[in-house]
């Protein structure tokens, strides 16, 4: 395994990976950063149960390497890092989050954690018994609580920002949007969606969070395996990644793809330019769900503001049309146009800091 994650490694560029094992509290935990030119690697901790060691590496390898680029695009001073803890949220206990905050104290503060899938303020909570690098901790110890609002506004806005690129207007009314998981994020992006008129629709596997979201707003449920089936305008990825594929390009009508989901495209060179040919507007994935880094990177900053958050995290309209003007001006995909701002961003300091 260890040949396989240095060349993970190198593939993606990582500067760590870093494994975590307490078998007393059960934790088994990957910790990845994969740049810090920026600013200290800040990202989630997520839990679940991968069906293996690898798949838990890669997972925590991709997710951390969209955290750069997240952080770089949206003008923060921040690296990016990613954790998962493998397991299932019943796991979960004081004496994990603790050994877990341990870990994190560990590095330095190089690693900046936050909640993530399957993990709440809650938890941060006990991982700050631990150590002081961890956000998103509840309101009432100073935190900002829960990033989730301000991710699905990001996610909102974002999409206005494409109904007016494919439209020429933003408005949503009487637009049927398909919002794929209806987790904290997902629940939150209906709201607003609801808001502006828009007729929803919602898909997931989890029962619960399906009757909870249809006993709160006006959506009308679709199993999965039907969704590719609706007539939508705008496809709404809020669940895992890789749901922009082969069958589900294949199967789309709608103009718009613009989610909360990370890693939307399964391989984001193949996959961008198929939307390209299909014409279908793509929002990237670690510009248009940047709202959560945003709040939590205020509070890690110590000096947080609800109303500049919200400010900041309006800027994802204007970033998103500059990124399409860039994508039609060089011929490229909206990923790549993306990342190439990103990484642009990321060398220009880097130069900077060579310098001194």
């Amino acid at each position: 395994m260890s040949n396989k994650v240095f060349d993970l490694m190198k593939d993606l560029e990582h500067e760590q990976i870093v494994f975590c094992h307490d078998p007393k509290s059960n934790l088994k935990a990957i910790i990845a950063i994969h740049n810090t030119t920026l600013g200290p690697a800040l990202g989630g901790t997520r839990m679940w149960n991968y069906a293996s060691d690898d798949e838990a590496v890669v997972d925590a390898a991709r997710l951390s390497r969209g955290m750069t680029y997240k952080a770089a695009i949206s003008g923060l001073n921040l690296g990016g890092g990613k954790a998962v803890i493998i397991g299932s949220p019943d796991m979960k206990s004081e004496a994990l989050w603790r050994r877990y905050g341990k870990f994190v104290n560990s590095l330095g503060g190089k690693y900046i954690t936050a909640e993530d899938v399957n993990t709440s303020a809650a938890d941060m909570e006990f991982i700050h018994l631990e150590t002081k690098h961890v956000t998103g901790i509840p309101e009432y110890m100073g935190g900002s609580g829960d990033p989730s609002p301000f991710t699905a506004y990001g996610v909102f806005v974002g999409m206005k920002a494409c109904a007016f690129k494919h439209w020429g207007n933003d408005n949503l009314a009487g637009k049927k949007v398909m919002v794929q998981g209806v987790g904290h994020v997902g629940q939150y992006l209906v709201g607003h969606l609801q808001d502006a008129g828009a007729k929803v629709y919602i898909t997931d596997i989890n029962q619960d969070r399906i009757k909870e979201t249809t006993s709160k707003y006006n959506a009308e449920y679709v199993d999965p395996k039907e969704m590719l089936n609706i007539d939508f305008d705008i496809y709404a990825p809020c669940a895992l990644g890789a749901t922009v594929n082969d069958e589900s390009i294949a199967a789309l009508k709608c103009p718009i793809i613009a989610g909360a989901a990370n890693n939307q495209l399964a391989v984001e060179a193949v996959h961008g330019r198929q939307l390209i040919e299909k014409g279908i507007i793509y929002a990237p994935d670690f510009l248009i769900n940047a709202g959560g880094l945003i709040n939590v990177a205020a509070e890690a900053g110590g000096n947080y503001n609800r109303e500049k958050v919200t400010h900041d995290v309006e800027k994802i309209y204007n970033r998103i049309l500059d990124i399409f003007k860039l994508s039609e001006k060089d011929g490229i995909t909206a990923q790549e146009a993306a990342m190439k701002i990103a990484q642009q961003r990321i060398d220009d300091i880097a130069n900077v800091k060579a310098r001194l």
